[in-house]
């Protein structure tokens, strides 16, 4: 059976990630509150940002603004997109 967790992102009981994604208190906070779903989202966002802002990884402001915009993304915060990016479908 597939554990469930109290996603901070929808804000409703669902299926959570089977280990924490990274170690630590902040690998610990994403696996205790954050869906399967949502965390899937958000390593989407996240490649997205990090080719379209030309991020690099090895630069602490990089993983630190990446680290901010994680927080935005789970607590419905308004979060950076990329820029020019239209989701499918929007293109009006």
């Amino acid at each position: 059976m597939s554990r469930m967790v109290f996603c901070r992102k929808y804000q409703q009981d669902m299926e959570g990630l089977d280990a924490p994604p990274y170690p630590g208190p902040k690998g610990m906070d994403v696996f205790e509150n954050v869906s399967k779903q949502a965390w899937g989202e958000w390593l989407k966002h996240q490649t997205m940002l990090i080719n379209e802002k030309h991020l690099n990884m090895m630069d602490l402001t990089a993983r630190t603004y990446l680290s901010e915009q994680m927080e935005k993304f789970f607590s419905g915060d308004d979060y950076d997109a990329a820029d020019g990016y239209v989701p499918e479908g929007k293109d009006d």
